[in-house]
């Protein structure tokens, strides 16, 4: 190349580096990214919405308290009131009217059966007995005095008898005369006659000697009656008299001299509820405890039931009998009778405080597993205090709402709190 003369520069050719790649890049992406905003951000929207729609329904949806329904055991404790009774029970009167003479006994005292307990002084009754005995005696000697009546009258037929018979033979021979022994038969039939007499006389002496003794008899039962006696062994609960005061015979106008009871074993009598009825049974266990005595209870068992409900209460009269051989029981005493009973299923219970009552029956409100509310009608049994049997309606398992309030309403959705399971 000459001297002096520049070469000019070359074109430069153009870059396709970096830069380029990303502005493809940018074109490219740019659609996509408004395609996807178009998508996203209305759907974005929408689930936003039903989120705070949803947590809004949460928040207002009522809060209920609720428990799980659940089985008992098939044994129970039925706790009933009761009072303590005699196993025997008798006042004593008088059966003589007269003046206490003794007195051999008071309150408190224990006695044994045929023990005396008091003398009566009655005079009238003595002198009776005395005039009867004579009488007795005096139908006795009259009884002596017919029979031999009745031996003589006996010989008189006999002979009469025997006169007659001759007299026939003699006046069918025409010895005599006819007259004649017609008048023997006559004196035949009147002996007869007096020998019938007189065994009437002896029925009838022996008779009033009957009576005499039987009279005698009813007035001794009496006079023994000066004596009261104890009926049977046991403790005086109560003394009426003093000695020296009239007393009259009878129970009706008669004054109680004595009053008795028999503690050895007591009794109590307790009303049965109708559900528990049909377990109740005799030879049943029962535990008897009273307030005085806390720390000791007693042994018993059921000794019979009346077999029918009272219609007014729709209880059963049970009777409990208790050994008392420490007479640590008394008489009059409050006492709790406790009875265990088994049932041959153990029952549903259900809270005391879930059930409602209505016009058209006993209902409990049941939540579903979505929290929706329905009111189930239930059938109920024993009443246990905090919890109720149920005997038809549920089938164990459901939730139920306890206290239910009114703006629980069927078909209303809630939302159950940590309840008693």
């Amino acid at each position: 190349m000459p001297a002096g003369r520049t070469t000019p520069p070359h074109p430069e050719k153009p870059r396709s580096g970096p830069s380029r790649r990303l502005l493809i890049t940018v074109v490219i992406a740019l659609p996509l990214v408004v395609l996807l905003l178009i998508g996203y951000l209305p759907r974005r929207e929408r689930l936003r919405a039903l989120v705070s729609a949803s947590e809004k329904e949460e928040h207002s949806l009522q809060v209920v308290n609720t428990a799980r329904i659940r089985h008992g055991t098939s044994a129970s404790e039925l706790v009933l009131p009761g009072n303590i009774q005699a196993i025997t029970d008798a006042p004593i009167y008088a059966r003589a009217d007269g003046y206490v003479l003794k007195r051999y006994v008071d309150i408190g005292d224990r006695v044994a059966a045929g023990k005396v307990l008091a003398e009566i002084e009655v005079p009238d009754l003595d002198q009776q007995v005395h005039q009867v005995r004579a009488n007795v005696l005096q139908a006795r000697a009259a009884l002596a005095q017919a029979e031999a009546n009745l031996v003589r009258a006996k010989s008189s037929e006999h002979l009469a008898q025997v006169t007659v018979d001759r007299w026939k033979v003699l006046v069918a021979r025409g010895v005599l005369a006819k007259q004649d022994g017609d008048q023997k038969e006559a004196d035949y039939e009147v002996a007869v006659a007096n020998r019938k007499a007189q065994e009437a006389s002896v029925s009838a002496a022996q008779g009033s000697i009957s009576a005499a003794e039987a009279n005698l008899g009813r007035l001794l039962d009496l006079q023994g009656f000066e004596k009261i006696t104890a009926p049977f062994a046991g403790l005086i609960t109560a003394r009426n008299f003093d000695v020296g005061a009239l007393v009259a015979s009878g129970g009706v106008s008669g004054h109680e001299l004595f009053h008795m009871a028999q503690i050895g074993v007591v009794r109590i009598f307790v009303d049965v509820p109708q559900s528990y009825a049909p377990v109740i049974r005799t030879g049943l266990a029962a535990v008897v405890t009273v307030q005085q005595l806390p720390a000791r209870s007693f042994s018993g068992k059921v000794a019979r039931t009346s077999q029918s409900l009272d219609p007014n209460t729709r209880t059963l009269l049970t009777e409990v009998d208790v050994p008392n051989q420490a007479s640590l029981l008394l008489p009059g005493m409050y006492a709790r009778v406790s009875l265990r009973t088994v049932s041959a299923e153990p029952p549903l219970l259900v809270p005391g405080d879930a059930l409602v009552t209505r016009a058209n029956g006993t209902r409990v409100a049941v939540v579903a597993e979505d929290g929706s509310v329905h009111f189930q009608k239930v059938s109920v049994g024993r009443d246990h205090g905090t919890e109720t049997e149920v005997l038809s309606g549920l089938e164990g398992g459901e939730l139920v709402i306890i206290n239910p309030t009114d703006d629980v309403r069927e078909g209303a959705r809630v939302k159950p709190a940590a309840g008693r399971e």
